[in-house]
């Protein structure tokens, strides 16, 4: 039984994830603890299986329109996956999920950052640009021990609160290429990044109990659809627009967490 207040959750984040990359931990963990009140280990085990599962339509889309950086994303692999394997590990020891205060606040640490770097990500992008001039160094040219680096902050992030796949991939990804790094083709690398990632966190909550299949299904009810619409609009319009009124509602509710 598909339930509609979940679908609409569902779909209102599967539309920012298809415009935009982002939203599928940012908005929707958020979402399921101030208005559904799931406890915080159900929020994050069930956000991760519903940003793998949402992303991979978004990311078909993306991979036919050829805008995906695969060199890129084996790259970001490379550290995020080790590092949430090692969160997966320390989940199924039962280290990390006793203490549902500590996961809230992670929570809202990781979503205040996000906002925060949705709001600054094109001052991060002139910033880079200048960087690169100022050093006459060649942008085709990828730093990747520090992209290894930065996946394994992000798969860190991903793997305790769900968050951060979209926003933080997003802005690694501008801030180290922002000559490499076209809108479009931002949003599929990120996109395609974050699927195996979520996955892989995910199955540590799946194998502790704490992923709600039936909450699941609802979200996705209503988000597989929204998604295709998302990408297909993100090939025509530009997604800044988009990017901060989710960095102000993430304000607002990280705020809310926080307190």
């Amino acid at each position: 039984m598909i339930d509609i207040a979940y679908a609409v959750a569902g779909a209102l984040t599967g539309l920012a994830v298809g415009l935009t990359g982002v939203g599928g931990g940012a908005l929707m963990t958020p979402v399921l603890l101030l208005i559904f009140n799931i406890a915080p280990s159900t929020a994050i085990g069930t956000d991760l299986w519903f940003a793998s599962l949402t992303k991979i339509v978004g990311a078909s889309m993306h991979h036919q329109a050829g805008q995906v950086d695969w060199q890129l994303v084996r790259r970001l692999w490379l550290g995020s996956l080790p590092a949430a394997m090692l969160i997966v590990i320390l989940i199924n020891q039962g280290a990390l999920l006793a203490r549902a205060e500590w996961l809230t606040a992670a929570i809202g640490v990781v979503v205040l950052i996000t906002a925060i770097c949705l709001l600054l990500a094109p001052q991060l992008v002139t910033r880079a640009k200048k960087q690169i001039q100022a050093a006459a160094c060649k942008p085709q040219i990828p730093p990747s021990g520090l992209t290894v680096l930065a996946g394994a902050v992000v798969g860190l992030c991903v793997a305790l609160t769900s968050i951060g796949a979209g926003t933080l991939g997003s802005v690694v990804l501008m801030y180290l290429y922002p000559e490499r790094m076209t809108p479009h083709r931002l949003i599929a690398t990120d996109i395609v990044h974050a699927i195996p990632l979520a996955a892989v966190a995910g199955s540590g909550y799946l194998l502790a109990g704490a992923v709600d299949g039936s909450m699941l299904v609802s979200l996705l009810a209503g988000s597989l659809p929204a998604v295709m619409v998302g990408s297909l609009l993100a090939r025509k319009c530009s997604g800044r627009g988009i990017q901060i009124i989710l960095a102000l509602a993430l304000l607002m509710a990280s705020t809310k967490i926080l307190m």
